[in-house]
């Protein structure tokens, strides 16, 4: 560090832009804690926070926001910045409770007779439901890990499923093209089954809470080349979209009043999504070269929960809980775009910000297969690809800058779930186990999970901390805890 002066200029400021303080001469042996007590210090805080820090950085006529990771000096030498500038660095407060990581399975769940697709955790984390080739939904307690209900009414295997963002119902599709919307306090279907298309159901996605109170509207995508829009209430759909070339392998609901949709046909499509104005495409987002498998959302943690966080508050009406949920997603986005990430069978990621460019941020390779699936964590600071080359990685999730490989499985992997204080994932595998990692540090696997006899295809980490749940092809459930 002689190379560098014992000080240099700094103007701290929020994600808005807004500036805390004047600038200030600061000493570049600054250490992340050093720097998180300053912005205690000047916001005159009740509660210590950790933040992270960003600075503001020209590379190639860009403006990218960099990570301080150890101390100012060390970011200063790397990337070559001039100290005679004023520093522009941006904090962002961090979670401040702790997830504790999972270590040890608690219980293992028998019942489905087939391979076990798809395990979610309620948005509060208080349910955990499970959809399979036996054609059944099941939902558990998860305090006993005991069978609630077997929902029967599909007459094929259960292809996705989704919980409604306000945790009142829980939707599930087959391969034959019915939807069937759930009572998951009674494992009653609501209604009748909906054929809802002429192939098979791909995909499903709610509205977010935070934009629509009724929360009762969701999106279907199908092998049929549509999309259909459906009112959860009246069981009926109100627009069909229309446009892509081939199957629709992926439909997401963002944050933003926007729909987003992956096709074989190597597109995504932007359609509007907000009040009655639904359905009409906005851009189509081009760069892939093989079909696109999956899509993830910097927003799909904090639309996913709702109102609900880790201190387990429950909410009188669905005002409340739709107050919530907005004051919620409006503290996670501080005004910034959703970002979007695309994978596909050509083996590549591209970063988008599709509200406001059909252009992508940056186009990501390093995988040598086909990506399986993509996630953000819950802050949206990283986001992790899994691949059928045994590999899954870590990523940047503001500039999609490469971060790490997680090197470890001997088999492909299928899904990525993150704790929700973004410290740790778990990874669940074709060599039939999962494994955890901690971020952002993690080459090597914490510990791994084994004790199932086949493939892991499913995998969810409970939204209030405690578990995660692994579903495999040897039909059990697994529940792992600290």
């Amino acid at each position: 560090s002689d190379k560098i002066p014992s000080n240099m200029v700094v103007q701290l400021q929020n994600r808005e832009g807004e500036e805390l303080g004047d600038s200030m001469d600061l000493p570049t042996n600054s250490s992340i804690d050093d720097l998180s007590e300053l912005v205690h210090s000047l916001l005159e805080a009740e509660e210590k926070m950790p933040y992270s820090f960003y600075a503001k950085v020209q590379r190639n006529g860009l403006t990218d926001d960099l990570e301080v990771t150890t101390t100012l000096a060390d970011l200063i030498l790397q990337e070559g910045i001039s100290t005679e500038d004023v520093l522009t660095l941006t904090y962002q407060p961090l979670a401040i409770f702790r997830v504790r990581p999972v270590t040890r399975c608690t219980d293992t769940m028998p019942g489905h007779t087939e391979a076990v697709l798809h395990v979610s955790f309620s948005p509060h984390g208080k349910a955990l439901a499970s959809g399979g080739g036996d054609t059944t939904v099941r939902f558990w307690d998860v305090n006993t890990s005991l069978p609630k209900f077997t929902c029967m009414g599909h007459k094929n295997h259960v292809l996705c499923t989704a919980w409604s963002p306000d945790a009142s119902r829980f939707a599930s599709a087959d391969r034959n093209g019915v939807l069937i919307l759930w009572n998951p306090t009674t494992g009653k279907i609501m209604g009748r089954p909906i054929r809802a298309h002429s192939k098979w159901i791909t995909s499903i996605a709610w509205e977010p809470l935070h934009a629509n109170a009724s929360g009762e509207r969701l999106a279907t995508s199908s092998k049929d080349g549509t999309i259909k829009v459906w009112n959860a209430r009246t069981q009926k759909s109100f627009v069909t979209l229309s446009g892509h070339l081939d199957s629709v392998e992926c439909v997401k609901w963002g944050g933003q009043g926007l729909l987003y949709t992956a096709s074989r046909d190597r597109t995504i499509k932007v359609w509007t999504a907000e009040g009655n104005d639904v359905g009409k495409l906005v851009r189509t987002l081009k760069g892939h070269a093989h079909r696109i498998n999956t899509l993830a959302l910097s927003s799909d943690y904090v639309c996913r929960t709702g109102p609900y966080d880790h201190r387990g508050h429950l909410y009188k009406g669905i005002e409340d809980k739709q107050k919530a949920a907005k004051q919620k997603y409006q503290d996670y986005v501080g005004g910034e775009d959703e970002r979007l990430v695309s994978g596909s069978d050509d083996f590549t990621m591209f970063v988008w910000t599709p509200k406001v460019d059909k252009h992508p941020v940056k186009r990501l390779t390093g995988h040598q297969q086909a990506v399986n699936h993509i996630a953000f964590s819950p802050d949206g600071r990283y986001f992790c690809s899994g691949s059928f080359d045994k590999k899954a990685k870590l990523w940047n999730g503001k500039s999609g800058d490469f971060l790490l490989t997680l090197t470890g499985h001997v088999g492909a992997v299928y899904q990525i779930a993150w704790s929700p204080d973004s410290r740790y994932l778990v990874t669940a595998s074709k060599d039939s186990t999962a494994k955890l990692w901690e971020v952002p540090s993690g080459k090597r696997a914490k510990e791994t999970l084994p004790g199932h006899a086949d493939e892991v295809y499913a995998l969810d980490w409970s939204p209030n901390g405690s578990s995660v749940a692994t579903g495999s092809k040897d039909r059990t459930i697994k529940i792992w805890k600290h």
